[in-house]
């Protein structure tokens, strides 16, 4: 990114201190809100990355800006001996253990409060590692991918899904104006953080996405990187291996 967005820009926090900050804020009723913004379509992206973990028939998942757990659960399907949910925001992991509780999985999910530029484990630890909708949210880029790099194991595979933008007419300005005003809108009629999602469409709108974000991650320790745009390019799936 040419600069980097934070929500809060009238704050002298860093940017990791202020997206945790805001995702506690909005962590109550962040799930409602992320079906109403997404129109539902972002649980079959979600199915689409499950599918692609399961090939690699994962022992060991990590599932880094886990949030409320959405993505890990799911995963569980895949009967992974572990599934470890990452993410810096305390009140999107307390949400999230509440799911993972009534679905009787605390046993299998494990959530954790951490930093995925510093992440608490061993290298070569995990078969696959997610991240839905959380890389642009990383302070320091590079320093994320490179971290995820070295606790990936050397036959594992990494799976993001993370927000596009489409590029064809009509849909391009469709989204331009879907994200620069409704979604702002929408945050503020029903969030209690007035600047929350309009940090997420700025952030969104100037994401590298594509190719861009292929080098990117070619640049910190992957290859075989592959990109698969989905719902006319509103949002990407990347893959990729050591």
């Amino acid at each position: 990114m040419s600069k980097i967005i934070k929500p809060y820009k009238d704050s002298e926090l860093g940017k990791k201190e202020q997206v945790a900050k805001m995702f506690d804020t909005i962590s109550k009723n962040y799930d409602g809100l992320n079906r109403i913004i997404s129109l539902g379509i972002d649980i079959k992206w979600r199915k689409k990355v499950v599918k692609i973990v399961g090939k690699n028939n994962p022992k060991q998942i990590l599932d880094i800006a886990t949030g409320t757990g959405d993505l890990a659960l799911m995963m569980s399907k895949l009967a992974p001996e572990r599934i470890v949910g990452l993410d810096i925001s305390e009140g999107m992991l307390e949400v999230g253990k509440e799911k993972i509780a009534k679905a009787s999985l605390s046993d299998k999910i494990e959530m954790i409060v951490g930093d995925s530029e510093e992440m608490p484990f061993t290298d070569n630890t995990f078969d696959a590692i997610t991240v839905s909708f959380g890389v642009r949210n990383f302070a320091n880029l590079d320093k994320g991918i490179k971290e995820i790099a070295r606790v990936l194991k050397p036959t594992g595979v990494l799976v993001i899904l993370e927000t596009s933008n489409p590029t064809k007419f009509p849909f391009k300005q469709g989204y331009k104006l879907y994200t620069n005003l409704f979604l702002p809108i929408i945050g503020k009629l029903f969030s209690k953080d007035k600047v929350a999602y309009s940090y997420l469409s700025e952030s969104a709108n100037s994401f590298p996405f594509g190719q861009a974000f292929n080098n990117i991650l070619e640049k910190n320790g992957f290859k075989h990187t592959e990109h698969k745009p989905v719902t006319f390019g509103v949002a990407t799936i990347y893959t990729a291996r050591k």
